[in-house]
């Protein structure tokens, strides 16, 4: 029981800490990055389901999922860059700040296009499972 207990634990920090970093790297930016993972998600889902149906179906799909994490990617780029305006023009405003502060905001700063590669590679990789999957089924078929 104490096993379940320390692992419970330890899955509630880990989410303690996402939840923590999905905030300081702004909350608008992630959730439209969490949102295209979503979309991601349901069209790699419908393109699985899909494996057996004609082709431009499948491909559809399969394009759909492409296309979702790379507007994720490019949303977790802009978020970061509007998020390094901002750090900068409060830098220019004080006069300077102190070298910890500046690589906490970098940290920050960075944990957007991190997680926006994440969807990108996820999704990327579902895709080259579909298309091999694909393949193996038209082999199959072909015997």
């Amino acid at each position: 029981m104490d096993t379940l207990t320390t692992i419970l634990g330890q899955n509630m920090v880990f989410l303690n800490v996402i939840t923590d970093r999905f905030q300081e790297s702004g909350f608008l930016g992630m959730t439209l990055v969490f949102l295209c993972l979503l979309l991601a998600i349901f069209f790699t889902v419908k393109a699985f389901s899909k494996l057996n149906a004609d082709t431009p179906t499948f491909l559809k799909y399969k394009k759909l999922v492409n296309q979702i994490v790379l507007l994720g990617l490019v949303i977790s780029f802009l978020n970061s860059l509007l998020g390094l305006i901002q750090a900068f023009d409060a830098l220019e405003a004080t006069g300077g700040a102190d070298p910890a502060i500046v690589a906490g905001g970098l940290k920050v700063t960075l944990l957007s296009p991190l997680f926006g590669l994440l969807v990108f590679v996820l999704g990327y990789t579902a895709t080259f499972i579909l298309s091999w999957m694909r393949k193996a089924e038209a082999s199959k078929v072909a015997k």
